[in-house]
C-alpha cells in the first residue's frame, strides 16, 4: 500500500499554468482524508503552486488537518514547503539557491541558443512577462512566457524539438549546467544532480518513507524529460497525458483505499 502520492504538476495535474480543475482538487481532497501524503514536485516557483493547487484546494473545502498532509516541493524539489497549522501559513523547510554568477551565466547561454535558433520571440511577450525567470535554484526558460495562452502554449513546440535544439546548443556554451525540458514550452537550467532525483530523495527523507511507499504521476518520462530522473530512481511511475488520465488513476487509488 502506498503512503505518498507524488506528481508533476503541468499536463498532469491541470492544463499547463491553469488551476487544477475542481475533479483534480477533489479527488486529490480525498487523499488527503484517506491519510496519503500529497506531494507535487515541480520547476515551477511557489507562488505557483499556491495559485494552481493550494488555492484550489481551499476553495474546494481542504482543512487545515489536510492541508498538514500537502508537502511542496518547489523547483524540482531544491526548495520544499510544509503547512504550519498553528499559523495558517507555509513554512520553508530549505532552499539551495544559484549564485549570481551561475544564474547569469545560464541565462546568458539559454538566450543565446534560442537567438541563434530564431526561438526568441520577445514581441510576443505580454506586458510584465518574461521569457526567462530566476527561479533562485534553477533558471527557466518559457519560450511565450508565463501569462501566454493555453493553445498558444500547447502549440509552440508539441513535439519538442525546438527546446531540444535550444538545449544542445545551451549545453555546448555552457556545459557545466544541466537542462531539461518540461511543461508546454519550458527548458529548466539547475546545476547537476539538482533535478527531480535531489527534491525525491530529500522526500524520501524528509517524510521517513522508502522508494515502496511512494507512486509518481508525470507527463515527461521518457529520456529528457524532467520527470525522467525519477525513473531512473526506481519509483513505481505512471505515466499520464493530462489531467484527466490522473484523475481516472486517483478514482481507483480512492476507490481501493475506501474500501481496506
Amino acid at each position: 500500500m502506498k503512503k505518498v502520492l507524488s506528481f508533476d504538476v503541468d499536463q498532469t495535474l491541470n492544463v499547463a499554468k491553469t488551476p487544477i480543475p475542481d475533479e483534480i482538487a477533489d479527488l486529490l481532497i480525498g487523499c488527503l482524508k484517506a491519510g496519503l501524503k500529497i506531494c507535487p514536485i515541480s520547476g515551477q516557483k511557489f507562488d505557483q503552486f499556491l495559485i494552481q493547487i493550494v488555492d484550489r484546494l481551499v476553495e474546494r473545502g481542504a482543512t487545515k488537518e489536510e492541508l498538514a498532509n500537502l508537502h511542496l516541493f518547489v523547483a524540482q524539489g531544491t526548495q520544499y514547503y510544509r503547512f504550519n497549522a498553528e499559523k495558517n501559513d507555509w513554512d520553508q523547510v530549505y532552499s539551495f539557491p544559484l549564485t549570481d554568477e551561475q544564474v547569469a551565466k545560464i541565462t546568458q547561454a539559454i538566450e543565446t541558443a534560442a537567438k541563434e535558433l530564431n526561438f526568441w520571440e520577445e514581441d510576443k511577450l505580454q506586458p510584465g512577462d518574461e521569457i526567462i525567470e530566476n527561479r533562485l535554484s534553477q533558471v527557466t526558460f518559457s519560450a511565450l512566457g508565463q501569462k501566454a495562452g493555453t493553445k498558444e502554449k500547447y502549440a509552440w513546440d508539441p513535439d519538442c524539438k525546438k527546446r531540444e535544439a535550444i538545449v544542445k546548443r545551451a549545453k555546448e556554451l555552457a556545459p557545466e549546467f544541466d537542462y531539461e525540458i518540461g511543461g508546454t514550452t519550458s527548458i529548466n537550467a539547475i546545476t547537476p544532480g539538482m533535478n527531480k532525483v535531489f527534491g525525491m530523495t530529500h522526500l524520501l527523507e524528509e517524510l521517513k518513507v522508502t522508494k515502496e511507499d511512494v507512486l509518481y504521476f508525470g507527463d515527461m518520462t521518457q529520456p529528457g524529460g524532467n520527470d525522467y530522473p525519477v525513473v531512473q530512481m526506481g519509483i513505481d511511475t505512471i505515466t499520464v497525458r493530462s489531467h484527466e488520465d490522473t484523475a481516472y488513476a486517483l478514482r481507483g487509488i480512492l476507490g481501493f483505499t475506501n474500501n481496506l
